[in-house]
């Protein structure tokens, strides 16, 4: 009797651990760098991890250094500071959005001091990364293909457009979808899931009316049924630019202007629901006045009464 009632226990308390891990929500973001361009030690990068884990992502790899040690000082990790060994032991994986360098020179440049680790992208994004710098005439080639020596310390995970992926040793799952960035060039967009909780990250991307394509109207149709239900918890998307830039200037980015046209659409397509979802301004561009401006000039367009945050490097969102 007492081994049966002991099994009926364990039973009970393993089935008691899993319902408690499958009805985890939320997530927490460590921005790592949140600018568009000129300072180094600023560029974008977002940590992300299930709320209640300490498993992240990273999402793209601008900057990691600088970041993880902004992060430290605010006292995001506890009893650790050395941002060689948070790297190690925070960042289960890269997902990279396109090849530009404010986007994985952090990645590249602190590969030296980091693991193994997999590194997701679409092909397109992973044969810039094998050809130009993961290569021994820029850098070294810590990857697993490509010029050799091969070191195998980073392995590319090539990805499938709408396909959903399970993340090894995180609690989320990614689904990638193709973003126009100066058209045919392409970006990307992760929708990463933490059981029904999603948030949603756009690398850059230009309007679908400036670039002539259809892949902003194809991501929103495709998230618009999860603004609905009240399941997408928060959108990060570039606003590059002020008004002032024309759009032939833009080379595939948005202003606050064609952000919010573009927002109104999904906005539409969510039956009024967008309000819910909570706007996350990202990859703000250096230029003379740009960010006073960009915060001036959405708060003015934001007629759908939209929360809008703009992340801030080392300072953690906590999503819920």
């Amino acid at each position: 009797m007492k081994a049966k009632h002991f099994i009926f226990s364990l039973f009970c308390a393993v089935s008691f651990t899993a319902s408690a891990q499958n009805t985890n929500t939320g997530f927490n973001i460590i921005p790592l760098g949140v600018k568009g361009g000129l300072d180094e030690s600023n560029l974008s990068a977002y940590m992300v991890a299930a709320k209640g884990s300490d498993a992240y992502i990273c999402l793209d790899a601008g900057t990691i250094n600088a970041g993880l040690q902004k992060a430290a000082q605010n006292k995001l990790f506890v009893n650790e500071h050395n941002s060689e060994a948070l790297q190690k032991k925070y960042i289960k994986a890269y997902f990279i959005s396109h090849g530009h360098l404010d986007h994985l020179a952090g990645l590249v440049l602190n590969a030296p001091n980091d693991i193994a680790k997999p590194i997701y992208a679409f092909p397109s994004v992973i044969e810039v990364l094998k050809n130009n710098y993961f290569t021994w005439k820029s850098w070294a080639n810590f990857a697993n293909e490509g010029e050799q020596p091969i070191l195998n310390k980073y392995t590319y995970q090539p990805l499938l457009v709408q396909t959903e992926i399970a993340i090894p040793n995180t609690d989320l799952k990614v689904t990638p979808f193709s973003l126009s960035h100066v058209n045919p060039y392409e970006s990307s967009a992760f929708l990463v899931r933490n059981n029904n909780d999603y948030l949603l990250y756009l690398g850059d991307t230009g309007a679908d009316t400036v670039e002539k394509s259809n892949k902003l109207a194809t991501l929103w149709t495709a998230i618009a049924p999860l603004v609905k239900t009240g399941k997408l918890k928060g959108i990060m998307i570039e606003v590059s630019f002020d008004n002032s830039m024309p759009d032939k200037a833009l080379f595939g980015h948005l202003t606050p202007k064609l952000l919010m046209q573009e927002l109104n659409k999904l906005n539409n397509l969510a039956a009024g629901s967008l309000k819910n979802t909570t706007l996350f301004i990202t990859h703000i561009k250096p230029c003379a006045n740009c960010e006073q401006n960009i915060q001036q000039q959405v708060k003015e367009a934001n007629q759908l009464g939209l929360k809008i945050v703009y992340p801030e490097q080392g300072k953690l969102i906590e999503i819920k």
